[in-house]
C-alpha cells in the first residue's frame, strides 16, 4: 500500500479536496477525475451506509484521487470496517483528548501497535502487500470540533500515529460560543485556528481545515496542508445556480 496523500501532507505540500455526502459512485467517478488529491465520503453526515462507500470508492480506481473515509464516530468496529473496503483513511470526528485520539489510532492499526482485527477483503485484494504496509501508510486525522478539544491540544498532538489534526470550523465556532456560520475575522476564532497550525508544527502533525472556494488561497496562506474547497452538493447547486443566471441573462 502506498498512500499518495499522506506523503504529500506529512511533507508539508499543501492538498485540496472535496467531501462527498451524495451517495452514488458517479459523483466520485467525476470528482477523483477533476484534480483533487483527496475525496471524503463522509459517512457522519451523509445517508450512507458501508456497501455505498464501497462503490463510490471503487469507482476512483485509476484516478490520482486519494478516497478518506469520515465514519459516524471514533468506533473501532466502523473504523475497520472503512478501511478493510479500502479507505486509504480515515477522519475521526469529535476527538477531545489525548485517550480518543489514541483509540482512533489503535482501531487504525494491526497489532501489535493497535487493535485492528484481520480481514481487509477489497484492501488486500488489490494490495498483496497490504499487511506489511497498512500500519505506516493509513492517514489517521482527528477533527478539532470543540472548546474542550482546542483546551487539549498539546495533549491530542503528542499521540504517536496521529498524522493530522483537521479543524471542523462549524462546530468549532458553535462550540465556542461564536454561532454558525464561522466569524472567520473573528479575533477568538482566529486565534483558535492559529493555535492548531502552531501545535502541529510543534509535534510534526500537518494541521487541515474545512475551507471554501471563497477562502481557499487564504486557508493555504495561513499555513494548512490538508484543505479542502466545498463538498460535491454545493458543486451542484452552484453549478445548477450559474447555469440558470447565464440562460436568463443575469
Amino acid at each position: 500500500m502506498k498512500n499518495p496523500l499522506k506523503e504529500k501532507i506529512l511533507r508539508g505540500q499543501p492538498v485540496v479536496g472535496a467531501f462527498v455526502g451524495l451517495g452514488h459512485p458517479d459523483v466520485t467517478e467525476t470528482l477523483s477525475r477533476a484534480g483533487f488529491d483527496w475525496l471524503l465520503i463522509d459517512g457522519e453526515h451523509g445517508p450512507l451506509g458501508i456497501e455505498t462507500m464501497q462503490t463510490m470508492m471503487m469507482a476512483m480506481n485509476g484516478s490520482n484521487c486519494t478516497p478518506i473515509v469520515r465514519p459516524q464516530w471514533n468506533d473501532p468496529v466502523v473504523i475497520k470496517r472503512v478501511l478493510d473496503i479500502g479507505a486509504y483513511g480515515v477522519l475521526i470526528p469529535w476527538v477531545n483528548g489525548k485517550e480518543e485520539a489514541e483509540a482512533a489510532v489503535q482501531a487504525c492499526m494491526y497489532p501489535p501497535e493497535g487493535i485492528r482485527g484481520w480481514g481487509p477483503r477489497r484492501a488486500e485484494r488489490f494490495d498483496p502487500d497490504y499487511r506489511a504496509t497498512a500500519n505506516d501508510e493509513v492517514l489517521v486525522s482527528v477533527q478539532i470540533e470543540t472548546q474542550k478539544a482546542l483546551d487539549n491540544l498539546d495533549q491530542i498532538a503528542s499521540v504517536e500515529g496521529v498524522n493530522a489534526l483537521f479543524i471542523g470550523p462549524y462546530d468549532l465556532s458553535n462550540n465556542m460560543g461564536l454561532g454558525i456560520p464561522p466569524q472567520w475575522d473573528n479575533p477568538r476564532f482566529l486565534g483558535a485556528l492559529e493555535s492548531v497550525i502552531q501545535v502541529c508544527e510543534d509535534h510534526g502533525k500537518a494541521p487541515g481545515l474545512y475551507s471554501n472556494m471563497d477562502n481557499i488561497k487564504w486557508s493555504v496562506e495561513k499555513g494548512f496542508i490538508y484543505n479542502t474547497v466545498g463538498e460535491a452538493d454545493g458543486f451542484l447547486a452552484y453549478g445548477a445556480e450559474q447555469a440558470l443566471k447565464k440562460a436568463r441573462g443575469e
